[in-house]
């Protein structure tokens, strides 16, 4: 990649978030020859460090993370680093950073990407103090700020009345990096570039729809935070909202950040309200138990170290939602997501209605089952399930898969952060996500988070290293419909 005259501004480069994600996706774009040559990084940190033990720590971290670690490609990566102590609650801190990304005879910081790695509650903060220190002024500044965006509808409000206090929506990039993902995007081509698909896209062909986003995983070390947010919070008003409308939108008139944005929006703004006394019937939620995963013992979520005793918190979420609108009317999107699944895995599964005839009554098939769209995120595949007959006398079917090879062999993976960290330098926004689609996704779930806000004394419970409750098949509305686990 050629010049770029923008800087980078890591808040939280030693944390969590920087040291799996962001860094290693840097360094990935870097061994790629992706990063822009002169692109100036800097890592803001509260520990007492100089640049060689910055160095050193940043070694061990891509050394842990990044996928390609090699010693040479490290040495160049780190000439584009400078390591700032400060804190973020300290005007002076923000003063030195200024004074560091004001070229010399030069009146005002050149153009800066702020990268907010750091926990919500100081976003706001942060925000302040760049502000104060000018970097809302003219020029070209951005903040990306990671999910969560609040915590539910009133809290999403006021922290984007906040941030609009300081800087304008098109400086704000707010990160899904679902988004990110290539398989997600290739929806937008799956769709609109294949006319067969398209014109079988609608309620006319399509029986229900289902989203998974399924982890193997616990909650790691971050019960302080999953304890309060849960997996609704967590990943289901983000992540598979945005993949829903992604799969639900209008063509848009072009691929510009708003014309897809607007189109995502009429999705959402298209959601039937669920009623505050039919929530039982539109969503239901679980915690794992104790279980076996991949062959090891592992404990329930109430034995996890940091979370509240008798705590409901839900690790399980399965929801129904229906589009009112010309294209969708009346057929079911049911998403799910856990952690302590069977397996780590993300799909998309659309199931077509049963053919209208059943021509084949008078043979040996006792039943024709309908079509399948399988897409799946990770690991990355599409396929096609239809029938056909068994070779021999009898007229028999069964069901095969046509498997379109999504990535051919030699051809070089992107992560989601790459991608989207090169539209940031770029200044495309048509992955990031609007205040607007925050505020719908938030008013279709605030129903659901209302009603268990109010059921604190019982919670189901499934075995770790399960699908999750049996119960989950309650959502749905038809006795032939189900959780499609396998692709």
């Amino acid at each position: 990649m050629g010049n770029c005259n923008c800087q980078f501004v890591i808040f939280g480069a030693t944390g969590d978030l920087a040291c799996k994600k962001l860094l290693p996706a840097l360094y990935h774009l870097h061994c790629a020859s992706r990063m822009p040559d002169e692109l100036r990084i800097l890592a803001f940190g509260r520990r007492p460090w100089d640049d060689k033990a910055w160095q050193e720590f940043l070694q061990e971290q891509m050394e842990t993370y990044a996928s390609n670690y090699h010693a040479d490609h490290f040495a160049d990566f780190c000439k584009h680093f400078e390591y700032v102590r400060g804190e973020i609650h300290e005007p002076e801190s923000y003063a030195k950073l200024s004074s560091l990304l004001t070229p010399e005879g030069a009146e005002k910081p050149a153009d800066t990407i702020f990268y907010l790695a750091i926990r919500p509650a100081d976003f706001i903060p942060v925000v302040q103090r760049l502000s104060e220190a000018g970097f809302n002024q003219d020029g070209d500044y951005r903040i990306v700020i990671e999910k969560p965006f609040g915590d539910d509808l009133e809290s999403a409000v006021q922290l984007n009345e906040q941030l609009h206090r300081h800087f304008r929506e098109d400086q704000i990039y707010r990160i899904d990096h679902y988004l990110g993902k290539e398989i997600v995007q290739n929806l937008l081509v799956f769709r609109f570039a294949n006319l067969p698909i398209e014109a079988v896209w609608n309620r006319n062909y399509i029986d229900h729809v289902q989203i998974t986003v399924a982890e193997d995983i616990g909650i790691e070390n971050r019960a302080g935070y999953y304890d309060q947010a849960g997996a609704l919070r967590d990943m289901l008003q983000n992540h598979l909202m945005q993949v829903l409308t992604l799969i639900a939108m209008e063509p848009p008139p072009s691929l510009e950040a708003d014309s897809l944005r607007d189109e995502k929006v009429k999705v959402l703004r298209s959601i039937r309200p669920i009623p505050k006394s039919a929530v039982t019937a539109y969503a239901m939620r679980a915690q794992y138990g104790p279980g076996v995963v991949h062959n090891k013992h592992v404990p329930g979520y109430q034995d996890e170290a940091g979370v509240e005793p008798n705590s409901v918190t839900e690790t399980f979420v399965a929801a129904k939602f229906y589009i009112d609108n010309w294209r969708w009317r009346g057929v079911p999107f049911y998403l799910r997501t856990g952690k302590r699944l069977t397996a780590k895995s993300s799909s998309v599964a659309i199931r077509f209605r049963h053919t209208p005839q059943q021509l084949f009554r008078e043979t040996s098939i006792e039943r024709i089952e309908p079509n399948w769209i399988l897409l799946s995120l990770e690991p990355e595949s599409l396929k096609i399930e239809i029938q056909i007959k068994e070779p021999g006398l009898e007229m028999r079917v069964r069901p095969v898969q046509l498997n379109a090879s999504y990535r051919k062999e030699g051809e070089q993976e992107l992560d989601a952060y790459e991608a989207l960290l090169l539209d940031v330098m770029q200044g495309d926004k048509a992955l990031f996500i609007r205040f607007d689609e925050v505020e719908w996704a938030w008013r279709v779930v605030d129903p659901i988070i209302k009603s268990w806000g109010r059921e604190t004394d019982y919670i189901l419970t499934y075995p770790a290293g399960s699908w999750g409750p049996d119960e989950a098949t309650r959502i749905m509305d038809k006795e032939d419909q189900y959780w499609r686990n396998q692709l």
